[in-house]
């Protein structure tokens, strides 16, 4: 999914430089030739990811035009150019929400290192303000990823849940997000900013489950030497979610059900039971019916928690959200590891939406992680998920040609007489069999052939590696006679 920059200046010529430099790095591209222009954009569903700003133009300043865009609740980063470098007018772009600038006319490595660190920047403060929400009970049904057909109509069931005190059951199999969708409820409800206490029943030992949940007194067993509240009591006033509730063993079903019926629980040592005050989210990937019929688990505790279910679809019923979250989980692990991957291409992304993913959002996010761990390019290509394609990472390119000191005519002629083919070059030949250059244009054929053999026909990469626009790499491909190539790799 490529990242989209507002251009936004008044010179027609200034507008044009800059977006090819972008598309050739690619990023999407769109311009405004005013600031009145730009604001009707941005009213009208344009969402960039980092405007590229100019301080001088007719009617709405740039610094007004800013001031309107944070006005409007625009969060993108914005990167203003200027063409004087006066501290006094840096000072006033940054005041007004600016992350960085540059002086008129600027490189074009000036411009992608100023557009990549203001999306880094970008990315590192939607991270911290989603550790934040997660930190202080605040998800909510925003921070969940997703607007195909299934997770709007999700959306909108948990949204009615969540505004009563109504046990709620979260259907669905494993890692496609039940968790989150319990902190969107918490959040959500009157209980936020409360305690959200999350108990992984399966995980429990089953010799201190009881303890676990319901807290046990000092000296209540071999190894209690102090007080423990238990899940129950440390969630007091907020949310208790209960993951994998079909693991719990039958006897703790029972006490279980006690402690949801009568709101209250007994301590192992306790001399009376405790009143507590939780609202009760639970979640499993199994079939409680079925485990109802069974007598694995108890009919009555399944009608107490089955009073608003509610299914979480797979990956694969979704697979509309998948670019987005691709999009997200490059966003948090370019924050936590460092990187300054851009996004995913087309091709990988047309790749990761035709996968089944049993795994679900979890495989495609621990998928992802590895390959921005593993990737040197800014965008990923179908070769950083290996599992998913199955192709493996193409060979570096050998970019420097090694330079050997000049001949004399003398040794010329009789290293010319026996030079190989490839003298000089390694796969793509500089020299003819009698050590004479090739012309430009075949060596420009047997390179692009080349790239394209190692690139197994990726256009865009091709191009990228070449440092030639598509348009162009398609129209060498054609005077070449090299169409059939990339129906081949292709």
């Amino acid at each position: 999914m490529s990242k989209t920059v507002l251009i936004v200046d008044d010179d027609p010529t200034q507008r044009r430089l800059m977006q090819a430099v972008l598309e050739r790095e690619g990023f999407a591209v769109a311009q405004a030739d005013s600031g009145g222009a730009a604001l009707d954009r941005l009213a009208t569903g344009l969402t960039p990811d980092v405007v590229i700003l100019d301080l001088v133009m007719p009617h709405l300043s740039g610094i007004d035009t800013l001031k309107a865009m944070r006005a409007e609740g625009l969060t993108a980063p914005v990167v203003v150019l200027t063409a004087t470098g006066g501290v006094d007018v840096v000072v006033s772009a940054m005041q007004a929400g600016a992350q960085d600038f540059f002086i008129k006319p600027a490189s074009p490595e000036r411009i992608i290192v100023s557009i990549r660190n203001a999306l880094q920047m970008g990315q590192l403060t939607k991270e911290v303000s989603r550790l934040q929400k997660r930190a202080t009970g605040q998800v909510g049904f925003d921070d969940i990823v997703g607007a195909s057909a299934p997770m709007r109509m999700l959306k909108t069931l948990a949204e009615r849940g969540a505004k009563s005190q109504i046990p709620i059951l979260i259907l669905g199999e494993s890692g496609v997000g039940k968790e989150l969708i319990a902190r969107a409820v918490h959040g959500a409800s009157e209980r936020a900013g409360k305690p959200f206490i999350a108990v992984n029943c399966g995980a429990l030992p089953e010799n201190l489950v009881e303890s676990i949940l319901f807290g046990h007194e000092k000296g209540a067993f071999t190894g209690a030497h102090d007080k423990h509240l238990g899940k129950f009591l440390e969630a007091s006033g907020g949310t208790l979610f209960l993951d994998e509730v079909g693991e719990l063993p039958l006897d703790m079903q029972v006490k279980l059900l006690r402690a949801l019926q009568e709101k209250e629980v007994d301590p192992v040592g306790g001399k009376r039971p405790v009143k507590v005050d939780v609202r009760i989210i639970a979640a499993t990937n199994r079939n409680l019916q079925d485990q109802v019929g069974s007598g694995h688990f108890r009919e009555d505790l399944f009608y107490r928690l089955n009073v608003f279910p509610i299914e979480a679809p797979a990956l694969r019923e979704r697979r509309d959200d998948i670019p987005a979250l691709v999009d997200a989980f490059i966003r948090r692990f370019n924050a936590e590891e460092g990187k300054r991957v851009v996004a995913a291409t087309g091709e990988a992304l047309g790749m990761l939406q035709a996968f089944d993913w049993p795994g679900n959002v979890r495989q495609l996010e621990n998928t992802v992680y590895r390959a921005i761990v593993l990737a040197d390019a800014p965008y990923l290509q179908p070769h950083d998920f290996p599992a998913v394609s199955g192709m493996k990472a193409p060979p570096p390119m050998a970019m420097d040609v090694a330079v050997e000191a000049a001949p004399t005519t003398e040794s010329y002629a009789q290293s010319a007489a026996s030079a190989p083919a490839t003298a000089g070059d390694g796969p793509v030949k500089i020299l003819d069999g009698r050590g004479h250059l090739r012309t430009l244009e075949e060596i420009e054929r047997d390179l692009i052939q080349l790239a394209i053999e190692i690139y197994a026909g990726h256009m865009t990469e091709v191009a990228r590696r070449l440092g030639i626009g598509r348009s162009t790499l398609y129209r060498k491909v054609r005077e070449q006679g090299l169409e059939g190539l990339v129906k081949e790799a292709g």
